[in-house]
């Protein structure tokens, strides 16, 4: 049977619709049927849910980065009537990336598998709901002159960008005003601090999966929920940051929020500082990017001050998170360091959930693979992915080692 589609709805495709990002954003949108249709769904593995999605969304579109995966789905979805047409590979996920029916697309997919299909949509002039920060962190200049050269409207949906993209002047392409005239002092990044906050040091390289993927304030996938644990990802994000809003590293400080109700703040020179808070729920930032420049409902609680009842702030121990200088040295470094910062990460990380090392050994191993590549300037896409598969292989290795 056809659809038959209204004029004035948005076409939505969501890179990674089976993550947290991903099916929060599809929360969203059904809120809104009258405002936003899904054209596309894309997934890794997970046929379960990408079938039960696309039977309730009707996208135009399923695509699965793994072939024997598509294969499967392709079956439930004809056996149950569907006319969702499933495709599979990168060039497909790029493919519904850029789709000229396409209006907006949330990107979403974790790690630097994102990069690619997320620059598609850059460059085809989309309005890009960025939520895959490894993008911007593996080729942020690259990436934000496709947006300019393009036309591209970039929203940032992480928690902490979307906060301080509310809390700047930003013009109507959606891209910060850094004008000198807006008295813009500094970026304050709020980090929960994770589940291991006040874990005693001596206990830390024990930690196991469970425990790391166990945040207090946030329901996340298990990378991203690692990665909250040693605080990388606040790493990657404060170059994220640098990149987004043109700003160098040390306009940008890092403060421990435990209750996750600021989600970032900026001061300015009159001492003014701008702070967005809500209930910590991805539904809020994933709306305003939606509909931006509106707002919509987002189907999240009200904050209540009250209950909350108080907001706590402290400076990051770097000994308990040696991520985080690994991440202010790259910030600062620039060129392929981020990228070499990232890739490393994602090995370490996959290592550590697989039990193959321990909980402490993941700074270790970015440490060292920082330490035996050299940063290069990025010139072009080549670069990064060269020098990213080679800081796989390198931390690979002192994975290897560490478990024998």
């Amino acid at each position: 049977m056809k659809q038959h589609h209204r004029q004035d709805q948005q076409a939505v495709t969501i890179l990674g619709s089976t993550g947290s990002i991903g099916a929060n954003t599809l929360l969203v949108i059904a809120e809104h049927p009258e405002r936003y249709r899904v054209f596309a769904l894309t997934a890794n593995t997970r046929v379960d849910v990408l079938f039960r999605q696309c039977l309730d969304f009707k996208p135009r579109f399923a695509v699965m980065s793994d072939v024997a995966s598509a294969d499967c789905l392709r079956q439930q979805l004809h056996d149950a009537g569907s006319d969702t047409e499933v495709l599979s590979g990168e060039q497909n996920l790029n493919a519904v990336a850029c789709a000229p029916e396409v209006d907006c697309v949330m990107a979403a997919i974790v790690g630097g598998a994102g990069l690619l299909p997320g620059l598609a949509a850059a460059r085809a002039g989309k309005k890009l709901l960025l939520a895959n920060k490894e993008a911007l962190v593996m080729a942020g200049d690259l990436f934000m002159a496709a947006v300019i050269e393009s036309g591209a409207t970039l929203l940032p949906i992480d928690s902490e960008h979307n906060a301080i993209f509310q809390c700047l002047p930003i013009d109507l392409n959606g891209r910060f005003a850094n004008d000198p005239n807006h008295g813009f002092a500094k970026i304050v990044l709020t980090a929960s601090g994770g589940p291991f906050l006040t874990s005693p040091l001596s206990e830390m390289a024990a930690m196991t999966p469970a425990q790391a993927c166990a945040h207090p304030n946030w329901k996340m996938g298990p990378k991203i929920s690692v990665d909250s644990a040693t605080m990388l990802n606040k790493s990657l994000e404060l170059i994220e940051a640098c990149i987004l809003f043109d700003t160098p590293a040390n306009k940008v400080e890092i403060v421990i929020h435990p209750q996750s109700i600021v989600h970032s703040m900026v001061h300015y020179k009159d001492g003014s500082v701008l702070a967005q808070m809500g209930n910590p729920d991805m539904r809020t930032p994933i709306s305003y990017g939606l509909a931006w420049p509106e707002r919509i409902s987002s189907g999240v609680a009200p904050l209540d001050l009250v209950a909350a009842a108080r907001l706590d702030f402290l400076a990051p121990d770097e000994n308990r998170f040696p991520c985080l200088r690994l991440g202010r040295q790259a910030a600062e470094a620039r060129g392929t360091t981020p990228v070499i910062l990232n890739a490393a990460n994602e090995v370490a990380v996959a290592a550590f959930l697989d039990q193959r090392i321990s909980f402490t050994e993941i700074p270790a191993i970015i440490a060292d693979t920082l330490s035996q590549q050299p940063s290069i300037a990025v010139d072009k896409l080549e670069t990064v992915l060269l020098e990213d598969a080679k800081a796989r292989r390198s931390a690979l290795k002192f994975v290897e080692q560490r478990s024998r």
